[in-house]
């Protein structure tokens, strides 16, 4: 149900881009939103903090703080305006709205990262393209149509299939793409949209009063996750917090990156089925890679049973988390409570002074797998022991 892969290359990494300091108009931007409110910081029993990103924006998950820092700062490049004195007025002046509603994006989504493009552009006044991997369920698409200004399609690809399918027509369409994994020559885009999810930890430190010891990250191509773990490092330097990845143990490309062992980021092996849709990605970011291969403790990989669990639990405690959203949740309690992973809690110094912060990274977005997962509540409920 759980493996665990050590990482047997860590190394001291640069995180300077994602400080507090340096991701000052970050917040700047984030401030100006009339959306913009702090996330609930929730706190379990034995030192267990989760950041509930299910409150972000109206649309139930982190991804837009970095889709519509992004979609800012190409819409600013393209217009030649200085991002740092730049407002949200700015662009709603005269000639700038005329040219910006002629500014067509386009991405791939699993589902949240779209769904903050879609919201983004709805706010900014351009529109998206959007499309999806197989076996997405329509109502994550119509998620996306509904929240802001894109039009989305369900294609018969995988999602790195449909990532490289994108890119292509990007630049046959003279689109511009707004992609959150990176890939030798697209690096800027994917740094902003990272810098973007920052602002969800710098909140939850300020919230938490103290500093987490670890922090356990959703990994899907790992945006996310190195992100927030080099903003960790800036804010920690003397005590960094111990960091893991988590991901399905179906799409585990962080996870058979540690197992492999030789400081390079590999393809999941896995066959990419899992309910964790957020998570479904097969090859690694490599902006992330960066980060997360030097610093990570390791990276588990996690049966769905695991995510069943979290969404069960973290329900107990008022909160609505999603199937991405839940298996850090799962997967702490279990690894907490079951003497078959003490191996584990030993290597990860996981003791009972342990500080732990959470990411719940999006809420109901497959509301009837939701429903079906309530109802289910305590039959084939994992076991903590």
């Amino acid at each position: 149900m759980i493996e665990f892969a050590a990482n047997q290359r860590q190394r001291q990494i640069s995180a300077s881009d994602f400080s507090f300091d340096r991701t000052a108009d970050v917040r700047r931007l984030h401030y100006m939103l009339s959306a913009y409110a702090e996330t609930p910081l929730v706190r379990l029993d034995r030192g267990i903090y989760v950041k509930d990103e299910s409150k972000r924006f109206g649309i139930k998950a982190f991804k837009g703080l970095g889709g519509i820092y992004a979609m800012f700062r190409i819409i600013c490049r393209e217009l030649h305006l200085n991002p740092a004195e730049t407002t949200l007025d700015t662009l709603r002046e005269s000639p700038y709205p005329d040219r910006i509603r002629r500014m067509e994006f386009i991405t791939t989504t699993d589902g949240n990262h779209g769904k903050g493009v879609s919201w983004a552009a709805g706010i900014l006044g351009c529109k998206a393209h959007v499309y999806m991997p197989k076996g997405t369920v329509e109502a994550r698409a119509q998620a996306i149509r509904g929240a802001g200004n894109a039009d989305a399609a369900i294609t018969n690809m995988r999602y790195d299939d449909c990532v490289a399918w994108t890119r292509e027509l990007a630049e046959a369409k003279g689109w511009l793409l707004i992609q959150d994994t990176s890939w030798p020559g697209y690096e800027q885009v994917p740094l902003w949209i990272m810098q973007g999810y920052t602002t969800l930890f710098y909140e939850a430190v300020s919230q938490m009063k103290e500093r987490p010891t670890h922090i356990f990250l959703q990994a899907g191509v790992g945006a996310m996750a190195g992100a927030i773990a080099a903003a960790a490092l800036e804010t920690c330097p003397d005590r960094p917090p111990i960091i893991a990845t988590v991901e399905p143990t179906e799409a585990a490309c962080f996870y058979e990156s540690f197992e492999r062992a030789d400081g390079m980021p590999h393809m999941a092996a896995g066959s990419g089925g899992t309910m964790m849709a957020g998570l479904n990605c097969a090859v690694p970011c490599t902006l992330a890679w960066d980060i997360l291969g030097g610093c990570a403790a390791g990276g588990f990989a996690c049966a769905d049973e695991v995510t069943c669990h979290g969404m069960r639990l973290l329900s107990k405690a008022g909160i609505t988390a999603g199937e991405s959203g839940a298996v850090t949740a799962g997967l702490v309690d279990l690894l907490l409570q079951n003497s078959d992973y003490e191996g584990i809690r030993k290597q990860l110094r996981l003791g009972p002074d342990a500080v732990i912060l959470l990411i719940n990274t999006e809420g109901d977005t497959d509301p009837e797998n939701y429903r079906r997962m309530m109802m289910m509540a305590g039959d084939g409920e994992a076991s903590a022991d």
